[in-house]
């Protein structure tokens, strides 16, 4: 999951227009909070507030040289953050540089950023030497330099910088991912911090600059219910020339998540076969070249939405001059063919200047099998609220799997794998208004269709800094009555971004909590006991931040959501400022209050514009309209943005009106 003026800061509590504004975040040696203070409980660990940067644009470095930097990053910045990187580019357009420039702080920009590798040596012990040949040491050794005070790097790098080696995990672990992180949650435990604990990837998948891709086959219509599903011969003979082929399967509409699907592979080279097998089988493994961005369906099938694609490797002998790959497919598939790696892997540097400077714990373990087993052993561990920060492995399932396992210990799951400067931005206090934004009131509900409509994604704090800023900054927005959800735990990990947000959202732009309130969870997993922990630090976190609705997950069965209990949601009630709940949902339209709050089921649709508006008009095709009908309206944000809201509101004349949700819920709640 990837890409999201003036700030005030202080020693205290500031008051401005009214509005009641957080104090500054406590020192790092300090105790957060006091007993006696009144203050909230800090969740995570905090950080001084920075006073000067050293900023370098470290996008085009290798990811061995990025690890390198967000790690000594991470020591340096645990004193008070001093380092600042962009993982864009160099331009001010940027994410990473537009945050940079709002702090207003002193800056001293480096060309060449591995120059700050020699100026910060002296606060460094040395390296923590990583094995390339074992992916998963990465980790390792990541929480070994935030325990050791050290950077990662591998032997030439140590060697390079001059850095004394303070441990060499080379041979010291297989392939054996669960033997690997074992021997870390047996050794390094009880030294870690058990405020958090992380899950990033060792490695990443870069893109080969300059690949030529054919293509091979296209749908060009736009195809959602298996109706085109077929076998299909696909001659890739002409990407044949050097040792490999790869082919590629990828999405042909990337805006309404129906992207090409497949279940059944057949290579054939000068008509012998040379490959069978099904998706998701340890037949697949071998040619499966990269699949990070797919997902294994229900009948087996493997299949990609959007952006994403997934690729496979075939080596045909010697002299091969005939090669076809027949599959089994369907849906809006786009296959494309080279014979040039389009690949490579590289260490996966983003969030471990955070990691390293809170001494955690990183582990990736996919949530299923034998490392899901050691992954529960991981969450029972750690106390009742403390975060999993990162993210999980295999995608879509992952991450229905990985949220509900950390559910059912009692963590909070902080999406963070791509929050870049997380110990900058943690550090770095501004105004935050407690105050709730006013309700425009409709002193009759009529027989209209009241339609709110929210983007989705805003627990993800990568998202709220990357993708979010980018959306944020379109011209069109505030034109369209809007919800954005955003995490409330910006509170403390990234205080500059909601006050960004906070400060300059329009009439129309409404923040809203993202699913299911302080951390991304399905409360229907969670213990009762951990439960209202969970949601008492909601309802602090929702206080603070001015926002009373929220997006909500449940939890999930037999591949369903299911409604939020009465027990859940009164606990809602009870520990929140909530005035509404918008529950994810897949069945027909879902209106009703559970513990005295108005629950709506949110919905959505594929495409933009006109198609968006052809699906309303076909979801109240059976309202008689004598009476108001309420619809929750999900926004993709990877597709969507506030130039699209643009286009569509003009479409959406009578019966619909469109209000925030705060409006919404204030109308429904009359009216059920």
């Amino acid at each position: 999951m990837v890409s999201r003026r003036t700030f005030l800061a202080g020693s205290g509590a500031v008051t401005a227009g009214g509005f009641g504004l957080l104090p500054a975040v406590a020192p790092a040696a300090q105790a957060a909070t006091s007993s006696t203070s009144g203050s909230p409980a800090r969740l995570l660990p905090a950080f001084e507030r920075p006073k000067h940067l050293h900023y370098g644009d470290v996008s085009k470095l290798s990811g061995g040289d990025q690890t390198l930097l967000t790690t000594l990053q991470g020591v340096v910045n645990r004193t008070r953050p001093e380092l600042y990187f962009s993982f864009d580019t160099g331009t001010m357009s940027t994410p990473d540089a537009k945050w940079l420039a709002d702090m207003h702080l002193p800056t001293t920009t480096y060309q060449n950023p591995l120059d700050l590798v020699a100026k910060y040596r002296h606060r460094v012990r040395g390296a923590i030497v990583h094995d390339p040949a074992v992916p998963d040491s990465l980790n390792v050794a990541t929480t070994l330099a935030g325990l050791e005070d050290a950077v990662v790097a591998d032997a030439e790098q140590a060697k390079a910088h001059g850095l004394r080696i303070v441990k060499d995990l080379r041979g010291m672990f297989d392939d054996d991912r669960v033997k690997t992180y074992r021997w870390q949650l047996d050794h390094l435990f009880p030294r870690v911090t058990h405020k958090l604990l992380a899950g990033l990837p060792p490695t990443r998948v870069v893109a080969v600059e300059n690949v030529q891709w054919k293509e091979i086959a296209r749908e060009t219509r736009q195809i959602r219910d298996s109706s085109n599903r077929g076998s299909f011969d696909l001659d890739v003979s002409s990407a044949l020339g050097k040792d490999a082929v790869f082919v590629r399967f990828a999405d042909s509409f990337t805006d309404d998540g129906w992207g090409a699907s497949i279940s059944e592979v057949t290579v054939k080279a000068n008509g012998t076969q040379i490959a069978h097998f099904l998706p998701g089988t340890p037949e697949e493994a071998p040619y499966l070249f990269d699949g990070v961005n797919s997902s294994i369906g229900g009948e087996g099938n493997r299949f990609s939405d959007g952006g994403g694609y997934f690729i496979y490797r075939f080596e045909p002998p010697a002299g091969t001059t005939s090669l076809v790959v027949t599959v089994t497919m369907w849906n809006q598939y786009v296959v494309a063919a080279t014979d040039t790696s389009p690949t490579r892997i590289e260490p996966f540097a983003y969030f471990r200047d955070y990691v390293v400077a809170t001494k955690a714990l990183v582990s990736w373990l996919p949530p299923a099998g034998a490392t899901g087993e050691l992954l529960i052993e991981h969450f029972a561990k750690y106390p009742t609220l403390a975060p999993y920060m990162g993210w999980f492995a295999n995608d879509v399932s992952g991450e229905w799997d990985g949220v509900d396992l950390a559910s059912q210990g009692g963590s909070p799951v902080i999406a963070a794998d791509f929050y870049m400067n997380g110990t900058v931005h943690a550090g770095f206090t501004a105004p935050i208004s407690a105050k709730v934004r006013p309700v425009r009131r409709i002193s009759k509900p009529k027989n209209k269709v009241y339609l709110t409509l929210t983007f989705g994604e805003g627990d993800n704090i990568q998202y709220c800094q990357r993708h979010l800023r980018d959306l944020w900054d379109d011209p069109k927005r505030g034109e369209v009555p809007t919800n954005w959800t955003i995490s409330p735990l910006l509170l403390e990990t990234g205080p500059g971004l909601f006050s960004h947000y906070q400060r300059t959202a329009t009439a129309n732009d409404l923040l809203v909590c993202g699913p299911s309130g302080a951390g991304y969870t399905y409360p229907g997993s969670w213990k009762p006991d951990q439960l209202t922990q969970y949601l008492k630090l909601t309802g602090s976190t929702l206080r603070r931040t001015g926002m009373d609705q929220v997006y909500s997950y449940s939890s999930r069965a037999d591949d369903q959501w299911v409604l939020l209990s009465e027990e859940i949601a009164s606990g809602y009630a009870k520990y929140t400022p909530l005035k509404g709940i918008m529950q994810t949902w897949d069945g027909d339209t879902l209106i009703t209050r559970r513990g005295g709050l108005p629950i709506v089921g949110i919905w959505n649709a594929p495409g933009k514009g006109a198609e968006y508006k052809a699906a309303l008009d076909a979801r109240i095709a059976s309202w008689d309209g004598s009476h108001p009908l309420f619809i929750a309206g999900l926004i993709n944000a990877w597709s969507w943005t506030p130039s699209d809201m643009a286009t569509l509101a003009p479409l959406l004349g009578d019966p619909y009106e469109l209000v925030l949700a705060n409006t919404f819920f204030d109308l429904l709640d009359r009216t059920l």
